[in-house]
């Protein structure tokens, strides 16, 4: 009679290759590089016993081991490698490559470079092509400005489906020092929580609409329904709620310290689970059993009851009053119309029409293709970008002699150190949509064009070599976008940029 111990391992062996016979849960086909590497062949062989050694000996050092043949090792060498239109024009064009067309790509660009035969996952290469093959303008050493939201974690609400939250700051963009961002998510009729906090927070509606409410340090109430497209502000301790209406909401909160968390926020349930009992009913005159139905944890992102559609039934007020005016907390930035030049639009908002958000500006652009937002700088702020739709590149140059060119995609976060030199060009082929966010009083950019233009022609011709012709055509007005050719590597096959 067969030994019990051998029939239950025949059949755990047996329904583990059953099991493994099915398809397993697996990431989509994103690319990898398969094949050998680093000495090891896969697929390798299934074993159900242990066998070989976790350590080797001292036969196999160098000079004790046989030299290997590096004719039969695994070679390095990419046979007919593929590359795509103007990769191999002069690497100083700096052309925008576009990699979707190569089965693999190459990090390869005018020369420079060599192919790659390593470890791989081919769409992060595709996605970000001028960090893989870089511009020959790049040089020196610059920290990473760019982080895309679909890297950070996803901290969902306590509620059923309720909603989630995902941050962008300091540790996970460590350049960031100055703003931090959180993409939020509610529900309908889902609350982020009653809460406050250290840092500033300005707020822009990506889809949907929400119902706020806030107290000052006066006494004055504040509530107002914000669409997409509107923005609002709280200051640095101001109490507020956010709670979606029925077609739920989904956010951007950009906040004025770059290491800002949101598990560092100051919650309402929080604030009652960490005070005594004895000392809540004292102030607030209630007996003590009013507290016996308290959340036993924070609500963070719940489920809410719908608003009233009246939004009267909300304004309470005490005798101080509401806020409203130049105080107010809200501004419905939908409703203004950009400013459209040839090449896409912009639209500024800042302490100039938004009182409220003091050091807070923003500008919401779009750039059609083969257009750019133009060479430019911040003289005194730091750049936070937030990429809503399209895809766009960057390059940022510091001081003295560096500079490094960012690919980004929507819901990337890019950041510009204040007086780096930059562009944002539109790469793809719709509407390149992104917010550019300063800490600062008024929405200002310093113009290379326009600087040039308005330097006597003498000058910049001393320092740049620059012909009249070129002089002549410099925009003595800020252009803010510029149009250009769609094709991005029009140049390689002899034709024009713009």
């Amino acid at each position: 009679m067969p030994h019990l111990g051998g029939i239950l391992l025949a059949l755990a062996v047996s329904q583990w290759r059953f099991v493994d016979a099915l398809p397993r849960p697996q990431i989509g086909d994103y690319g990898e590089k398969s094949g050998p590497v680093g000495g090891v062949n896969p697929p390798t062989q299934i074993t159900t016993t242990t066998s070989g050694n976790l350590r080797g000996n001292s036969s196999l050092l160098g000079g004790n081991a046989p030299l290997p043949n590096p004719n039969t090792a695994d070679s390095a060498i990419v046979p007919n490698s593929q590359y795509v239109k103007g990769q191999n024009a002069d690497a100083k064009l700096g052309l925008y490559l576009d990699f979707n067309s190569a089965n693999p790509p190459q990090p390869i660009r005018g020369g420079r470079g060599a192919t790659d035969s390593g470890p791989r996952t081919f769409d992060y290469e595709k996605l970000n092509p001028d960090l893989y093959a870089p511009p020959g303008t790049d040089a020196g050493d610059m920290p990473n400005l760019m982080w895309p939201m679909g890297l950070s974690h996803n901290r969902a609400g306590t509620g059923n489906n309720a909603g989630w939250a995902r941050q962008e700051n300091t540790a996970v963009l460590p350049a960031a020092v100055a703003m931090a961002g959180v993409d939020m998510r509610l529900s309908p009729n889902a609350y982020r929580e009653l809460h406050w906090h250290t840092a500033s927070e300005w707020g822009l509606v990506l889809k949907g609409c929400v119902r706020l409410a806030a107290v000052d340090e006066e006494g004055r109430s504040f509530v107002d329904d914000v669409c997409s497209g509107d923005v609002w502000f709280f200051p640095s301790g101001i109490p507020h709620s956010i709670q979606a209406l029925e077609q739920g909401a989904e956010f951007l909160l950009v906040f004025d310290q770059g290491d800002f968390t949101e598990e560092g926020t100051f919650l309402v349930t929080e604030l009652f689970l960490r005070n005594p009992i004895s000392v809540l009913s004292k102030d607030l005159h209630a007996p003590v059993d009013a507290f016996n139905n308290l959340p036993k944890d924070q609500l963070y992102i719940f489920n809410g009851s719908p608003a009233p559609k009246n939004i009267s039934e909300q304004n309470i007020t005490s005798s101080a009053g509401s806020i409203h005016g130049n105080g107010s907390y809200t501004y419905h930035w939908s409703q203004q119309e950009p400013y459209s030049v040839p090449g896409g639009s912009v639209k500024i908002i800042d302490p100039i029409t938004f009182p409220v958000a003091k050091k807070f500006s923003a500008a919401l652009v779009t750039v059609q293709p083969g257009a750019l937002r133009e060479i430019h700088w911040h003289p005194t702020s730091d750049e936070w970008l937030f990429f809503l739709q399209g895809s766009g590149r960057v390059t940022v140059y510091g001081a003295p002699a560096s500079s490094r060119t960012f690919d980004f995609t929507a819901g990337g976060v890019g950041y510009v150190p204040a007086g780096c030199e930059h562009y944002i060009e539109n790469t793809g082929e719709e509407d390149l949509i992104f917010l550019e966010m300063l800490q600062a009083d008024r929405f200002t950019d310093v113009s290379v064009a326009q600087w040039l233009a308005l330097t006597p022609r003498q000058v910049v011709k001393d320092h740049l070599g620059l012909s009249d012709e070129v002089l002549d055509n410099l925009p003595k007005e800020k252009q803010r976008i510029v149009t250009g050719n769609p094709d991005l590597t029009a140049l390689a096959e002899g034709g024009s940029a713009f």
